[in-house]
């Protein structure tokens, strides 16, 4: 990793001043955002972070007067051409040729694992993880709240594997509990098999909502809670009925995750621990921490004083199981059968009411705030597919009118993979725990902050290339690069491990995605000012070479996001 020599040969000539090991350095020695206001420097040392006596009380002058003295002790070099300071740090600017020589091969050497072997992350252990996130209930909307689980997995996962860890990606159905018995019921007066065959999802959410009307009617009642005893009790019958439900629902949510470029592998839910909730029930009973109530539940006490003050409720009074019990029957399987090292639930605010310390220490949670206002032109999404139908038809829309628009082979295709973009990309603008509001407009707009725009830099990028032979590049003469929009590029290219580290540490995609927009932005301007059409031979290779590497590195920054990068638009 270019940066990665830099920052070794910076702490290297520190660490021998400081009287510190380099490797202690390193992660002390940034590279600095670009700034379009002013020219900036390459790395910045904080002095806070290495010198003892910098208490936290320290005043600004005083830290300030320490990066004076440090630097006046530090000399320039064949890779460091000027050294000075700034508030609290001290600031190296990299020799202009090595740095463009160094950026431009590492980038086109690792290609898609440009960043990933940085040395940032040589002292995170490879783990094992198992992360569950979609999650969606047979028979029952799949709100936007999944829509924002899958992403956000997909995306987790995505960079989990990018950086070398083993992930199992396990989609968790709702696909048992008392609604089956409503459902069931449901079916026996309004179902249609030939519907259940064709459109599982559709049907299903149409007979469910019919029964429900009902849902208060005693008889209603009382047959729905018999059809899941009977589901509970393996009666062949009712089993035999529930099993379409489910086999026909997956196919076409896979189907439809296909879509969106997710997969899974397995397939769980909550029917496969029923069984085994009985035996969670027991540990809970052998641990004295099953408690009975009056009206026969089975309850555990969470409360710091075991004053009841905070229960979760783990069995009902006839003895059937709960969403929480089989949950923590999954928990414990999966730790069993995948002995991974971590579990990671992408989940709706923050699933924390059944706190057994015995097994959460694992178990990470990432929770995400709510969508408001998405809706399509017909209303409000019940379906996953009204989201995927509505952003690409206003897409092929928004493609047709726009001038830009080239004769492009399969615009069904590009259109929903550029307007899935734009849904993930105003999706991870921001911290995964705040709630937004959507907005089509906003997402869809071709200029501005947008996955549109990602896209379209990207097969503007690749044209490029496509135009003047995409051959690899190699001997360019880098004193053709040295222009303040092609110092710019570079310097950015420079930050991308640091910001994929960032985002392995709080699996928060804001930061890459904050990246990926910047980096569109400055390679926009720099291929207005820097034209490869027209300019001397040499100097057009060395462009065209900058241009290559960064389209290279935002392709990658898309696909952790989960986005598929169009070259044509």
């Amino acid at each position: 990793m270019a940066a990665c020599a830099f920052r070794r040969s910076i702490a290297s000539q520190l660490s021998k001043v400081l009287d510190l090991p380099p490797e202690n350095l390193i992660k002390s020695i940034s590279a600095v955002p670009v700034s379009k206001k002013r020219h900036v420097a390459d790395f910045q040392l904080s002095i806070a972070s290495v010198t003892e006596d910098s208490s936290s009380d320290s005043s600004a002058q005083d830290l300030h007067r320490q990066a004076q003295k440090l630097a006046e002790r530090l000399k320039c070099d064949a890779v460091v051409s000027e050294i000075s300071t700034g508030p609290g740090t001290v600031n190296f600017t990299i020799n202009r040729e090595l740095l463009a020589k160094t950026v431009l091969q590492q980038v086109l050497k690792d290609g898609s694992e440009y960043g990933v072997k940085s040395e940032l992350f040589s002292a995170v252990p490879r783990q094992k993880a198992v992360i569950e996130f979609s999650s969606p209930n047979i028979a029952k909307k799949f709100h936007i709240g999944h829509l924002r689980s899958t992403i956000i997995g997909n995306f987790i996962a995505n960079l989990k594997v990018a950086l070398g860890h083993e992930v199992i990606r396990i989609n968790y159905l709702g696909d048992w509990g008392m609604q089956f018995g409503l459902l069931g019921v449901g079916f026996q007066c309004f179902g249609n098999k030939e519907k259940l065959k064709s459109s599982p999802l559709q049907h299903l959410f149409e007979v469910y909502v019919q029964i429900n009307k009902e849902a208060e009617d005693e008889n209603v009642k009382k047959l729905a809670k018999d059809f899941f005893r009977k589901l509970e009790e393996h009666d062949e019958q009712t089993l035999s009925l529930w099993k379409q439900f489910r086999d026909f629902s997956i196919e076409e949510y896979i189907r439809i995750y296909k879509r969106l470029g997710v997969h899974f592998d397995e397939y769980s839910g909550e029917s496969f621990y029923q069984e085994k909730s009985q035996e969670v029930l027991k540990m809970l009973e052998d641990k004295g921490l099953l408690q009975k109530t009056v009206k026969g539940t089975g309850i555990v006490d969470l409360s710091e004083k075991k004053d009841l003050s905070s229960f979760s409720t783990v069995v009902r009074s006839d003895g059937t199981s709960l969403y929480i019990t089989r949950d923590l029957a999954a928990a414990i399987d999966r730790m069993n059968r995948h002995s991974c090292d971590t579990m990671i639930y992408v989940v709706r605010g923050l699933l924390l009411q059944c706190d057994f310390s015995t097994w959460y220490f694992w178990c990470q949670h990432v929770s995400f705030g709510l969508v408001q206002g998405m809706k399509t032109r017909r209303g409000e999404v019940v379906f996953l597919e009204d989201v995927l139908n509505e952003v690409r038809s206003r897409m092929l829309q928004n493609m047709a009118s726009a001038k830009t628009t080239k004769e492009i082979e399969n615009p069904m295709e590009t259109a929903e993979k550029v307007g899935l973009a734009a849904l993930i990309i105003q999706d991870f603008r921001g911290l995964l725990s705040s709630d937004y509001q959507f907005s089509w407009d906003r997402a869809l707009q071709s200029r501005g902050d947008t996955g549109v725009f990602l896209q379209y830099t990207h097969a503007r990028l690749h044209s490029l290339e496509q135009m003047h032979g995409n051959e690899q590049l190699t001997d360019v003469n880098v004193a053709c690069l040295q222009e303040p929009d092609a110092i710019s590029v570079l310097q950015h290219l420079l930050r991308y491990d640091e910001v994929l580290y960032r985002s392995s540490q709080d699996l928060q995609p804001k930061h890459i995605v904050s990246y990926l927009l910047t980096l569109s932005h400055l390679a926009a301007v720099a291929h207005k000012t820097l034209p490869v059409k027209g300019s001397a031979p040499d100097v057009a290779q060395a462009r065209r070479c900058l241009f290559q590497a960064a389209r290279s590195v935002l392709a990658n920054g898309m696909k952790l996001l989960g986005i598929t990068p169009v070259t044509q638009m």
